[in-house]
């Protein structure tokens, strides 16, 4: 373990721990300028509780060190700038500030000050922590479990709060509705890139996320999936989001809103094997989405996939269709572009 006499005397060992500058406020309370950046000669005398002559003693032993770690003297029109920024009526001619690596470099060279002494002490207990805690050099599969853990927990923030956050706003705001929706959209291009960098590293480490979300959609009675879609609106934002109870022959299982206002009506289809989507259930829900309960948004979301006849429908009627594919993606993490 390095010691405190060791510190006091090598250069070398003082530079090795200078980057720990958090050890002050750890300590006591460092007070900064109003750039919060700087602090002045007085300032640092103040904290370690000696006079000011200590200090000025102490950069004139070791000028080029502290120099070296953000101390500077103003002169000038720096101080002239420096004056009108802290409304300082000092007449001095110059005025020397101190980085906080400065002031942590000067805890490290200051004998006569017990604030001084507990700095040195702090910083060598977490050196000591630091250098014996054991290392673990992570394997490349490793890295990447990490990489995407931090992924998917970036995207869980975008998804359930900034997200959120933006839909709220977008709902109250009038003048800058428009620049809200913006970047509302680019923080969900940022949440979709993510989704699927993190679906590409599992799939080339044999572990698909996209084989659990299949084998769960998989087991879900068709009461399930209403609810599982359900809850997927709310999740992009959707309000006032609702499964119907009763099986109508308007063939609308869900109803909401997106959080800019506009109305949703969804049809749910939960079918298995190669069974795909028929024109017939397309136009019934095309006739009940755009004629007899017109809405903003029409969506038909199904398990399978869509006969080229459903979707030409769909196209024509304006229906957005979500097939197997892009429901998984959806169930995943990846926001419907149809909600935004």
């Amino acid at each position: 373990m390095i010691s405190e006499t060791a510190l006091l005397e090598s250069p070398a060992l003082r530079s090795g721990v200078l980057d720990r500058t958090d050890v002050l406020d750890r300590v006591k309370v460092l007070s900064l300028l109003p750039d919060g950046m700087h602090v002045t000669t007085a300032m640092v005398a103040t904290y370690f509780e000696v006079g000011i002559e200590a200090i000025k003693s102490l950069v004139k032993d070791h000028r080029a060190e502290l120099e070296g770690n953000g101390y500077h003297l103003l002169t000038g029109e720096p101080l002239r700038s420096f004056k009108n920024l802290s409304g300082t009526q000092s007449r001095a001619r110059s005025v020397a500030l101190f980085s906080r690596r400065a002031v942590l470099n000067v805890a490290m060279l200051l004998r006569d000050s017990e604030v001084a002494r507990q700095v040195r002490v702090y910083l060598l207990d977490m050196e000591y922590l630091a250098r014996t805690q054991p290392v673990e050099n992570p394997t490349p599969t490793d890295t990447s479990a990490l990489d995407a853990r931090i992924d998917q927990r970036i995207t869980h923030i975008l998804g359930r709060t900034v997200v959120p956050m933006f839909n709220s706003l977008i709902a109250t705001s009038g003048e800058h509705r428009h620049e809200l929706i913006e970047l509302r959209e680019d923080i969900e291009n940022v949440e979709r890139k993510l989704c699927w960098h993190h679906k590409r590293l599992a799939t080339l480490e044999g572990d698909t996320p996209a084989d659990d979300v299949r084998a769960t959609i998989n087991a879900m009675t068709w009461q399930a999936f209403e609810h599982h879609v359900a809850g997927l609106m709310q999740r992009d934002g959707c309000v006032d989001v609702v499964v119907r109870k009763a099986r109508t022959d308007r063939g609308i299982d869900i109803t909401g809103c997106t959080a800019d206002g506009r109305t949703v009506a969804v049809q749910c289809k939960n079918r298995a094997g190669r069974w795909t989507v028929p024109s017939a259930d397309m136009q019934k829900f095309a006739g009940a989405a755009r004629a007899i309960d017109p809405v903003d948004i029409a969506l038909f979301v199904a398990t399978c996939n869509f006969t080229h006849e459903s979707e030409a429908i769909a196209k024509l009627s304006g229906v957005i269709t979500v097939n197997r594919d892009e429901l998984e993606a959806w169930s995943a993490g990846v926001r419907l572009k149809a909600l935004r």
